[in-house]
């Protein structure tokens, strides 16, 4: 099972990935977007958005400075006070995408508005991402010190695969919560040509942490409704 889980599909899900980017950029490019919903509510957004995409963004960089310099992780964490204080950093961070990411699930659900935009590709996007976020602080809060881990074990693996020699063994024998984690980040990257998260592969994408707020203006000859006031 661990030689098909991490030594075949990973092959078959990044083709998948590789290849319906392609198809959705040469057949539908323009809906490259992550169709913000904002002017459909706001306030709930602003405190579901700000902490999933301030809290993961986190988690994310450390990950990839882990993927191309591993070595600077495990220096790193040599000295124990330098360990503590990435692992709790991690953690928080982690929290902080969590409590985001409910909010942002408690906004599709309940407000009218937004659920009723809201595709099937939205809710299998949302629990493919709260499932690697749970499975991520599982593996904090149950097995100790995951960054060395991760820069000892899944990096080494991730090399691998990408030299078409998979060393499944690196990962196989992992607890069962750091191999869903490992396998779910899989099944993230083959959805995202499919989902709104396509705009997650344009360049500068993040540019919006930092954009002023949306204005939408309607415009129309006639009141919409009967409770527009018109003044002189």
């Amino acid at each position: 099972m661990n030689q098909f889980l991490f030594g075949a599909m990973p092959y078959i899900l990044l083709t998948i990935a590789v290849v319906g980017t392609i198809w959705r950029f040469t057949t539908n490019r323009y809906s490259w977007s992550s169709q913000s919903s904002q002017f459909l509510e706001n306030k709930t957004l602003f405190f579901g958005s700000f902490p999933w995409h301030y809290g993961i963004l986190t988690v994310l960089f450390f990950h990839i400075l882990g993927f191309f310099i591993p070595s600077a992780i495990l220096g790193w964490n040599a000295e124990p006070v330098r360990l503590y204080i990435f692992e709790i950093g991690g953690l928080s961070f982690g929290f902080l995408a969590l409590f985001g990411l409910l909010m942002l699930i408690y906004r599709r659900l309940t407000n009218v508005r937004v659920k009723s935009v809201t595709s099937g590709w939205d809710v299998l996007v949302l629990i493919i991402l709260i499932i690697q976020v749970v499975t991520g602080l599982g593996n904090a809060l149950l097995y100790r010190w995951g960054s060395n881990w991760y820069a000892a074990a899944a990096v080494p693996w991730m090399w691998s695969v990408l030299s078409m020699s998979p060393e499944v063994g690196r990962v196989g024998n992992l607890p069962l919560i750091t191999k869903a984690h490992i396998f779910n980040a899989l099944i993230f990257f083959a959805f995202i040509p499919f989902s709104r998260l396509a705009h997650f592969v344009v360049i500068n994408p993040y540019k919006y942490l930092w954009r002023p707020y949306q204005v939408v203006r309607w415009y129309s000859r006639e009141p919409r409704t009967a409770n527009i006031v018109q003044y002189k």
